[in-house]
Parts: structure tokens; C-alpha cells; sequence
């Protein structure tokens, strides 16, 4: 009889050509240091040498001879990951070992229910078994101990993700990891151009305290404006990093600096990639001379040495979807940089805190760099996460802000005042003012406007507007923040002009203000706010230039019961220490008095945190599908039917040129077909310069009280946006009044 590894894995590979193909990657990740222990390599050859015996079997040979496109026929056959448990030689192997591998190889693929399959079709297990095999040749027990996971302990986790890892990258043909040989290299370089510039540059404390402690768990709390991005750079090395941020701006920006400045735009598509829902239409935007999509295909892969990263790309393996094995294997051998930690709400900070306690079990390194922390923070990463850092504070000896605290809500009156009087005696007079609310920065909107006249010094900008909108007035924040008009000989930016937004500049946008004024929200939250004003200390403080706000009950009523009442009060309780002059070293003190666990503990914060986590705690693998969301709170894309109503005709175009594309990509081939992939994208990205995002639970409310329906606009088979009638104008979206809003109204309105 034909040996088993000779028969057909694929149409033109044998069993032993396809797992000779998954050996090689094994050694090349042994050579490249990613493998820890003799041991786990040993495991993982054998995994690789047998994981596709089971397609030795008549009905698998003939769909995989067939010149048509056979079904797998469940009625008939047993899927491959099954079968190829029994063809195990169990006397080859020490009694556990045995039970990794073939526990790793069963649930290599996600075909079918393995468990039920076992329990309940061992007839037709034999009868899909080659001549000499059996279904008897696994015990009660054996089974038993294949389906309890927990029993082999977490190496099992590693073993699973890599065999699915080599597996994948055999069948796709693609290179499994690409060495970072280059960071280090890179990151000097660029000390060495600053030194052409000022030959006193150097690593700053904290920079050095990355480099002299890499192979360290470490917490480094530093002010902003000194270097985080390159402390984190300089901490993962020539090793695999990870850097992982809560806005998507924001790491748009890093990644940028990252290409532009360190790499220089050297081999990107072999060092750095952009892990976002919007990663491939940035690349289509600001990456030129590059297959995007093959290059966006190496990110989603995790193949890339460095990745900037949201938490939900990454972290979604703390919902054990089947595979969810494969992404926590790559984190195992690889430095997770966090950065802005205290950004994130408590559901989110609980999918992080068990996710970091895994992959420091694993393995993984943890650097945590942020502008504030919280100690009840550091408390749930030692106690939940379980890990022992190395900690250090960088304060900067520099006070950038003069603060006058105020009782009661923001006044218009208060900023049109300081307005025109820096307007009347020349000073520079570029004024930010930061809501809670999107519905509380469109209001203000209205009033300035009113007290102002129609002035083109007035701005708002929130996440509320259309992209193409978002983009344009993202632009120009950032152009009318920056600090100097003359980088060079270090003049400073003099304007007019105020820009009303909420939480959205806090970590996402770098710019500089001459004046803050700001709605309380909660300590941390402040600090990043001040942060946008007299960003690099340069300016003058002989006057207030941040304006706090605390309006009490009005604040604690936000929608959704969006502020925690405790958290607030903490913040208040805190700046009642504030009048005037604010140092670095004072921010810090007060966080770290004011918010501790003892003082939080209660806070409806940290019941939500405490409430998630345990959820994560009993998750059981395939309670929840890989695509399966993060967010406890989802947001839901819409085109508002204003913007349809005034660009139909191109969306119509648009929508006319997808359906022709589509047509020509089941038909073409090679560069023809590339072509076509970035011709829909194009159109794709076109059609979504019209979407909003708003919270899911607005989008529910409209489609219960408004009976009638707008259409779709469609991006792909799988994504459609739903028009919706809402308010859109200079404010940005918001919904209509449906308390005053009848069905008669609407029929007249038809």
C-alpha cells in the first residue's frame, strides 16, 4: 500500500512536499530566535510532519485529482483534521507529547465541530481510515484529554499557533515572518542627523532607561514632549514589536514618523505595518511605488517585524474564537508596546489587562509609556495581568500651564471676551475649547456664532462629520496648531482664531494652542487636554492660559451616563489644590493622591471593568466568532441623505463602476487583476469620503421611531451603509427631533 505521506495534500503537493514546505518555516523561526526551547521545536516538527495525514483517504484523493470542483460531502467523509489524529503512531512518543501534538493537529482547522465528530461518527471515521487503521485506536480517556485543553498547561497555546501559522503560510505561499535586523540600525542613524544638527543631541533618561532595560518589563511615565514614540522604538530593538495605541489618528501619525523619518521610506514592505479597519485605504493615500495590497496582506498576517496597532486588532484573541491560538503565539516571542494606557473606557481596559497577563505568560514583554497613570491601574496589571514591572517616572523641570478653575458650565461670554481683548492688543490668540459632547460643542458652536457674527476664525471639529469633511478640518487644526511659522529660527506661530472639539484632540492630533478652555471630564483626561495648549512650554504665563470648568450635575448627566460620578469627583477634589501655575511634577502628584484603588473602587468604572473581566475569565474557546467585536458599545457608518441627496449622481457613477469591476476580476489575471483590485478600492475609498460614524444605539432609536427607508449605498458583497435622514450642516450630524416629529409629518415631507 502507498505510504500515507505520498499521498495528494494538494493538486501538485504530496502530504510530504506540503509538510516539508511547513518544516522550513519551522526552522527559519527557530533561526530567527522565535522558537524558545528544544523542546516546543521538536513538537512542532512532528505537528508539521503529520498535520494533513488524514487526507490519505479516498474521498479527499478524489476531490483533490478532480479537474472540477468536488464539495466536501459531510454525509460521506470526515473532515482532514480528524482523520489525521488516528494515523498517529502513539508508541513513537512519551504519553503527553503524544496528546500536544495530536491535540495541536485536530484543531488545526475549523471545519467542523471536532468534538461531536469523534463522539458521534466513529462508523464513518472507519470508513474514511485506510485499510489497518481504526477508530478504537483512541481510548475514552485519550479522547477525553484531547477535548480538555487546560489539561497540557499554556505551551499547548503556542504549539496550536504555530503549526496554524506555518500551515497557513505553506497553503498561501507566503513568507511566515521578515527579520527586524534593521531598528537599531535605523534609530541610530537618526541620533546621528540630529547630532548634524545640534551636535549636543543625545538619548534623553528616558530613552536610555528603554535601552539599558529591553529584555525588562517596564512602566515609564513621562511628560509630554519627551520621546515616548522613540523610548518605545528603542526598548523593542532588533526584536518583533508591537505598538499598540487607542486612536487611529494617532497611529496614523506614528506610522509616519516611523517611515519617514526612521526608515526614511526603506524597504517598508518589509519592516512596518498599519493594523486599523482603515490600514489598506491609508496605504492606497500616502504610500506610493508599493503592491498595497500584497504589502497590506503581510501586516494582517502579522508577518511584519513592527506593527502600529488598536487594541481590537490585536487583543480580540481574549475572546477565544476558534484559531484565536495564532495571533497569542505571535505575541508570545514578541514586545508589546503600550502606549496612553488611561485613554481607554473599562470594557476596553479589561480586554487589554487579560490580554497582557497572557502574553506575559507566554513569553511576551510589556512596555508601558504614557503622558499619566493612574496607581489603581498599576494595581490591576500587577494584580489581574500579574506582572512585575520595572517603573520610572520623567517629569520634565518645565511649567507649561497657568490654570483658573471656574464653578459652574462654560460660558460663551467667558471666550468671546478673552477673544477680543487678545484680538485688540495683538496677542496670539489661537483658543481651543474642548466639550464633553459632541451636542455640547455644537451648542457653543451656535452661541459663539451668534455673540461673533459669521467670522471665519470660528471652527468646530468632532467625529461626527463625513470623512472627506473629518480629513479637511483635521488638516487644517494641525496647520493652524502648529507652533512655529519658522521651525528653523524657533518663531512662533501668531493667529486668530477659535476651535471648538471634545475628547477627540486629546492623544490624536498634535497641536498648540495659546488658550484652553474646557469642560472638567476627569483628571486624566484633563491633563491630555492641557497638553494641546503651550504644547512645548514656549510661551508666555504671565496671565491664565487654561480655563477649567466643573458644572457639577449638569456635566454628570451626559448621555449614556458617559462620566463616572466618582472619577469626576476626584477630579474636582483635586483641583481645588489648582490656582495658577501647574508644573508637570504637580499633575503626576495630584493622579497619583487622588486616584487610587481605594478611592476608585466603588466608581462605576471599575464595577464595569471588574464585571467584563470575569466575563473574559469564563469565556469557554467558540463561545464568540473571530470577526466578533471588542467594543461593548458599537458605532454604526451611515451616509446622511443630505450629502446622497447632493452627490447622487457621482455615487451612482461610482457604485455603476464597482459593479463593472467586479465583473472583470472573476475574469482576469496577474497584472490585469491588480489593476482591477486598486481601481475598486479607489472607487470603494470614494464612496466613503460620504460616511459617518454614529453610536449604534442613535442608529437603533431612528430606525424605531422613522417608518421610512432611504436605501443603501453599497461598497462590496459584504458591506452596505444605510441612508439616513438626519441634520447635516457646518455642526457636523445630528439627529433629527423625533418627539416633534409625527408620521404625518413625514408623508407630507415625501
Amino acid at each position: 500500500m502507498k505510504a500515507i505521506q505520498d499521498f495528494l495534500a494538494k493538486s501538485d503537493k504530496t502530504i510530504r512536499e506540503h509538510s516539508d514546505d511547513l518544516k522550513k518555516r519551522v526552522y527559519y523561526l527557530k533561526e530567527i530566535g522565535y522558537i524558545k526551547g528544544e523542546h516546543l521545536f521538536y513538537l512542532l516538527l512532528e505537528c508539521c510532519k503529520h498535520h494533513d495525514d488524514g487526507k490519505a483517504n479516498f474521498s479527499f484523493q478524489r476531490r483533490v485529482s478532480s479537474k472540477r470542483w468536488i464539495p466536501f460531502d459531510p454525509e460521506k467523509e470526515i473532515p482532514h483534521n480528524v482523520l489525521s489524529v488516528y494515523y498517529l503512531d502513539k508508541t513513537q512518543y512519551e504519553e503527553m507529547d503524544y496528546l500536544k501534538i495530536a491535540s495541536a493537529i485536530l484543531y488545526h482547522h475549523d471545519y467542523c465541530d471536532e468534538d461531536r465528530v469523534i463522539n458521534e461518527k466513529w462508523m464513518l471515521i472507519d470508513e474514511n481510515l485506510l485499510e489497518g487503521y481504526s477508530s478504537e485506536s483512541l481510548s475514552g480517556d485519550e479522547i477525553e484529554y484531547l477535548m480538555n485543553e487546560g489539561l497540557y498547561g499554556e505551551n499547548l497555546i503556542v504549539l496550536k499557533g504555530l503549526l496554524r501559522r506555518c500551515d497557513y503560510s505553506a497553503s498561501g505561499e507566503y513568507k511566515i515572518e521578515y527579520p527586524n535586523d534593521f531598528l537599531l540600525e535605523k534609530l541610530e542613524r537618526t541620533m546621528q542627523r540630529w547630532k548634524e544638527k545640534n551636535e549636543n543631541a543625545d538619548w534623553n533618561e528616558l530613552q536610555k532607561f528603554a535601552i539599558e532595560n529591553r529584555e525588562t518589563d517596564i512602566i515609564a511615565v513621562a511628560s509630554t514632549g519627551m520621546g515616548k514614540t522613540e523610548a518605545g522604538l528603542l526598548w523593542i530593538g532588533d526584536q518583533k514589536g508591537f505598538f499598540i495605541l487607542p486612536v487611529r489618528t494617532a497611529i496614523n501619525a506614528i506610522y509616519d514618523r516611523v517611515r519617514e523619518e526612521i526608515l526614511q521610506e526603506e524597504k517598508l514592505e518589509e519592516r512596518v505595518a498599519l493594523l486599523h479597519s482603515e490600514a489598506l485605504e491609508y496605504y492606497n493615500d500616502n504610500v506610493e511605488e508599493l503592491d498595497i495590497t500584497e504589502y497590506f496582506d503581510r501586516g494582517k498576517h502579522l508577518s511584519l517585524p513592527l506593527s502600529i496597532s488598536t487594541l481590537d486588532q490585536l487583543f480580540n484573541f481574549v475572546l477565544r474564537y476558534k484559531g484565536y491560538e495564532t495571533k497569542l503565539a505571535t505575541l508570545s516571542y514578541s514586545k508589546i508596546v503600550i502606549d496612553e494606557i488611561q485613554m481607554y473606557e473599562p470594557d476596553l481596559l479589561a480586554v487589554l489587562i487579560r490580554g497582557l497577563g497572557q502574553i506575559h505568560r507566554l513569553g511576551g514583554k510589556i512596555a508601558i509609556v504614557t503622558a499619566t497613570l493612574a496607581p489603581f491601574i498599576k494595581q490591576l496589571l500587577k494584580e489581574d495581568a500579574e506582572i512585575e514591572f520595572k517603573e520610572k517616572d520623567f517629569i520634565l523641570d518645565k511649567t507649561r500651564h497657568s490654570v483658573s478653575v471656574k464653578d459652574g458650565a462654560i460660558q460663551a461670554e467667558d471666550i468671546v471676551t478673552q477673544y477680543l481683548e487678545n484680538k485688540k492688543s495683538g496677542k496670539s490668540n489661537k483658543i481651543l475649547i474642548v466639550c464633553n459632547t459632541i451636542k455640547k460643542a455644537q451648542a457653543l458652536y451656535e452661541e459663539l456664532k451668534t455673540q461673533l457674527g459669521e467670522i471665519e476664525e470660528l471652527n468646530l471639529f468632532h467625529s461626527r462629520y463625513i470623512r472627506q469633511d473629518r480629513k479637511k478640518l483635521e488638516k487644517e487644526i494641525r496647520r493652524f496648531g502648529k507652533t512655529y511659522c519658522d521651525e528653523k529660527h524657533k518663531i512662533l506661530d501668531c493667529q486668530n482664531g477659535i476651535w471648538i472639539s471634545t475628547s477627540l484632540v486629546e492623544v490624536s492630533l498634535d497641536i498648540d494652542f495659546d488658550y484652553l478652555f474646557t469642560e472638567l471630564s476627569e483628571l486624566n483626561g484633563l491633563f491630555q487636554r492641557m497638553g494641546r495648549c503651550n504644547r512645548k512650554g514656549v510661551k508666555n504665563l504671565d496671565k491664565y492660559n487654561c480655563f477649567v470648568y466643573c458644572a457639577g450635575e449638569e456635566v454628570k448627566r451626559g448621555q449614556k451616563g458617559f462620566l463616572d460620578p466618582i472619577f469626576y469627583e476626584q477630579s474636582r477634589k483635586a483641583l481645588q489644590e489648582v490656582d495658577g501655575l501647574l508644573s508637570e511634577e504637580k499633575k503626576m502628584d495630584l493622579i497619583n493622591r487622588y486616584f487610587t484603588m481605594e478611592q476608585v473602587r466603588d466608581s462605576s468604572f471599575m464595577k464595569k471593568y471588574r464585571e467584563v473581566y470575569n466575563q473574559l475569565m469564563e469565556l469557554r474557546i467558540g463561545d464568540f466568532e473571530e470577526g466578533e467585536q471588542l467594543r461593548s458599545i458599537f458605532n454604526q457608518d451611515i451616509i446622511p441623505k443630505l450629502v446622497f441627496d447632493e452627490n447622487k449622481e457621482f455615487i451612482l457613477e461610482q457604485q455603476d463602476r464597482l459593479r463593472k469591476i467586479e465583473k472583470q476580476l472573476r475574469k482576469s489575471k496577474g497584472e490585469e487583476r491588480v489593476q482591477y483590485l486598486k481601481e475598486r478600492l479607489n472607487c470603494q475609498q470614494n464612496l466613503k469620503e460620504f460616511v459617518v460614524s454614529i453610536p449604534k444605539y442613535e442608529y437603533q432609536n431612528y430606525m424605531e421611531k422613522i417608518w421610512e427607508r432611504f436605501g443603501y449605498v453599497v461598497i462590496s458583497k459584504y458591506e452596505k451603509i444605510p441612508i439616513m435622514d438626519c441634520y447635516y450642516d457646518e455642526k457636523g450630524y445630528y439627529p433629527l427631533n423625533y418627539k416633534e416629529r409625527t408620521i404625518e409629518d413625514e408623508m407630507m415631507m415625501c
